[in-house]
Parts: structure tokens; C-alpha cells; sequence
């Protein structure tokens, strides 16, 4: 999908979220990073602040995983930069609250390329 289908107001990267994305074996109750079972690439996982606006009143965080084979770094390294996202899919499904959600996932995190940027902020200057 393209990302401004997904966040069509952009999104925030949450300071230092970015981490190895870790799968759980309920046999053995141990931890393990996380590969891709398609592509057998290793996965990384961000949180953001989705900046919809009518979002008012609801959480605007959410995850997105990201497929890499290193770690991914924030593309400017700022607090809450706004950031997007290539190759972005999304996966519905039923979690175990029988609700439909949602999973992001992202072959790269960006710097954003013109798309739409944050306001210039009014005490800026």
C-alpha cells in the first residue's frame, strides 16, 4: 500500500522504539529474534504516532515491523521525527478479542520524501 493511504497526516517515530522484534516458544518459554518465515529476513519493530487528526480521544500509537537485515536507524535521529515507510503492507486479521486488526509491515524506515510534512510549528522562529 502506499503510506499515505495508511497515515494520509504522516507519522512521529517514538524516541528509541526501534528493537529486534522477538517470537516466543510456549514449549521451551524462551525468546528468540524474530525472522520472517518468507523471506527469512530478521524483523525490527517501531512504534509511531499516527497525526490523523480525528484521531482525537484514541490512542494514535501503533507498531510497525520492519524487515532488515541490520537493525534500522532513525533517518534524522531527531525526537519524534516524522518518518515514512517503503514497501508498506498490511495484514488484517481477528485478535484475541475476536476484534479485526491490523499489522503494519515495511521494507525500510525514511526520511519523509515530500509527501506531507509536519506544520511548521507557530513558535518556530
Amino acid at each position: 500500500m502506499r503510506f499515505e493511504d495508511v497515515f494520509p497526516n504522516g507519522c512521529n517515530l517514538v524516541p528509541d522504539s526501534i528493537v529486534e522484534a522477538q517470537d516466543y516458544d510456549e514449549k521451551t518459554k524462551r525468546r528468540t529474534p524474530a525472522v520472517d518465515k518468507a523471506t527469512g529476513s530478521r524483523v525490527y519493530q517501531c512504534r509511531v504516532m499516527d497525526m490523523d487528526p480525528e484521531l482525537t480521544g484514541r490512542s494514535r500509537e501503533t507498531t510497525v515491523k520492519i524487515l532488515a537485515p541490520h537493525q534500522p536507524v532513525p533517518p534524522t535521529g531527531q525526537p519524534f521525527e516524522f518518518v515514512e515507510f517503503e514497501h508498506l503492507t498490511v495484514t488484517p486479521y481477528v485478535n484475541d478479542k475476536g476484534r479485526m486488526a491490523y499489522s503494519l509491515r515495511a521494507s525500510a524506515i525514511v526520511k519523509p520524501q515530500g509527501f506531507k510534512q509536519a506544520p511548521a510549528s507557530k513558535d518556530a522562529a
